[in-house]
């Protein structure tokens, strides 16, 4: 079984980076407002150079794999839980 990063609904590319940045906040990996030239390399472009409202942003290359693994956890576990209540509401 091979992987891919593809997104099944394109459409939802914002969200997920937007969610991918709070939980981030949540867990205190946001640093403070991002100087000029400044930004997560992977995401700046669609970002516009921030990762959220706060001005703060998250450097992932410098972050342990352990906590870009919490991060992607807690995203994983969070839309789990929203297509629970989803389905919960369709019966």
């Amino acid at each position: 079984m091979s992987r891919s990063n593809r997104k099944v609904v394109p459409e939802c590319a914002q969200a997920l980076n937007q969610m991918k940045y709070e939980i981030a906040a949540e867990l205190g990996l946001m640093t403070g407002g991002i100087a000029a030239g400044e930004g997560d390399t992977e995401f700046a472009g669609e970002l516009g150079g921030t990762g959220s409202a706060s001005g703060g942003h998250v450097n992932w290359s410098q972050l342990a794999t352990r906590d870009v693994g919490f991060v992607g956890g807690n995203m994983t576990r969070m839309l789990v839980q929203r297509a629970e209540q989803v389905l919960k509401g369709m019966q």
